[in-house]
């Protein structure tokens, strides 16, 4: 099978800068959408050779439907499609068990997903235990980061009682190419509920999940539901500035006095 990926990202590079060297491996291709004004991502993806579609569909407010339908655009749909969050690492082994899933090209799929809240944390973790950071061990157990060791919160799923249940959330959404299925482009902007329209052009017994794996979702800080739906609210993601040292400001005497 072949995975293209699609991701949006505007004003997530920090994240993003994490998230597309770890994940790049398990794509066969992958492109991300930006604006025209986000240097920073589209310096990354320059950097690590992949395909950039420049856009203004965000100049009058964060819509991030027309932005993935337009990546969708960009897509050869020849086998497998995977619109992906730019905040979200999968595990390495997460190809392996898609393929192992075989899945159905009748279906839309979803996984589990793992708060890592902090910089810190994802230090932690990404330079943690290898089963933290290949989300497996021993051949048969899958890592569950928010009850073993390390307590990362597990994310909700979404389930619709009107709609049969289950509905695969964006941050995570693969479907097969041949459907040629659009991204609900009318939403007022912001994020929210593109992504449920979406999945619910499948029906109820073609959502599944993929239980074999659990991304981590990176979070710069314990925000609120909802924080980022209508564009970056939340802190940068990244290290901790470090204290001025005298070499930022002023020469020093010998004696640490301003000469």
């Amino acid at each position: 099978m072949k995975i293209e990926a699609v991701i949006v990202c505007d004003g997530y590079a920090d994240f993003l800068a994490e998230t597309l060297p770890r994940n790049l491996p398990l794509f066969d291709r992958a492109l991300v959408v930006t604006g025209f004004d986000d240097a920073a991502t589209i310096r990354l993806c320059h950097d690590l050779s992949v395909q950039c579609v420049e856009t203004d569909v965000h100049k009058q407010g964060f819509a991030k439907g027309r932005a993935i339908d337009l990546g969708l655009s960009f897509c050869r749909r020849d086998d497998w499609v995977l619109h992906l969050d730019a905040d979200l690492y999968l595990p390495p082994m997460a190809r392996h068990w898609i393929e192992i899933a075989r899945p159905d090209p009748a279906c839309i799929y979803g996984c589990d997903r793992a708060d890592c809240i902090g910089w810190e944390t994802w230090q932690e973790f990404i330079q943690g235990h290898p089963k933290w950071r290949t989300g497996h061990q021993y051949h048969n157990l899958v890592s569950h980061p928010a009850i073993d060791d390390y307590k990362l919160p597990l994310g909700h799923r979404l389930a619709l009682a009107d709609h049969g249940g289950y509905v695969p959330i964006g941050f995570f959404q693969l479907f097969h190419g041949s459907h040629n299925r659009r991204y609900p482009r009318v939403q007022s902007d912001g994020a929210e509920h593109t992504d449920v329209l979406f999945s619910l052009q499948w029906p109820t017994h073609n959502r599944r999940l993929l239980p074999e794996i659990i991304a981590v979702h990176l979070m710069s800080e314990d925000a609120g539901l909802g924080a980022n739906w209508k564009g970056r609210t939340t802190r940068h993601f990244g290290p901790p500035a470090r204290p001025a040292s005298p070499a930022d400001g002023e020469p020093q005497s010998p004696s640490g006095g301003k000469r």
